[in-house]
Parts: C-alpha cells; structure tokens; sequence
C-alpha cells in the first residue's frame, strides 16, 4: 500500500487538519517510509516462534480491588475547563 496527495487530503479531512502542500509532501514521504518498513517486518519468518506477550520476567505487585461510592461531583468538576449546569462542557464535533 501506498500513501498517495488524495490519501493524504481524506485523513487531513477526517482528521479536520488543514495541511499546507509542503507539509502533505513530506506526510507521503514519512508515512510511506513507515508503510515500507512494516512490509519488511511482514517478510520475517516467525512459524516456529513463540509469541511474546511480555518479555519482563518480574511480577508487579496487586492492589486489592475495593469498590468505593465516591459521589464527588463538585470535586471532579473543579478539575474541568468548562462545565455548563453540573456537566463537562465539551465542544460540538458532529455536524
């Protein structure tokens, strides 16, 4: 797969990020440049290996699980940036 400018223009688009054409080039470049290398890593031989899921062999200690009623809104609400009648107030990203 290849990255191609209309590629490019529909992420920027999705991602409603305005790209200058000299920015989209060196996006195609780069992201083309990583494309590449993953093809490479689908070429590695891996049948008879195992899979790893972890390769530290320390076990990391367990807290124990404790379920707590905390009803604390005014407290999480302080930490927002905007709030509107008790709510996170959070701009509107559907049209």
């Amino acid at each position: 797969m290849k990255i191609d400018k209309n590629t490019i223009n529909k992420i920027a688009k999705l991602s409603r990020i305005k790209l200058e054409e000299k920015e989209a080039d060196s996006l195609i470049k780069d992201l083309n440049s990583i494309l590449d290398w993953v093809e490479q890593l689908n070429e590695v031989k891996t049948e008879r290996v195992e899979p790893l899921s972890n390769i530290s062999l320390s076990k990391l200690p367990k807290r124990e699980d404790i379920s707590e009623n905390k009803n604390n809104s005014k407290e999480i609400l302080s930490n927002a940036p905007d709030k509107l009648e008790g709510y996170f107030a959070v701009p509107k990203v559907v049209e």
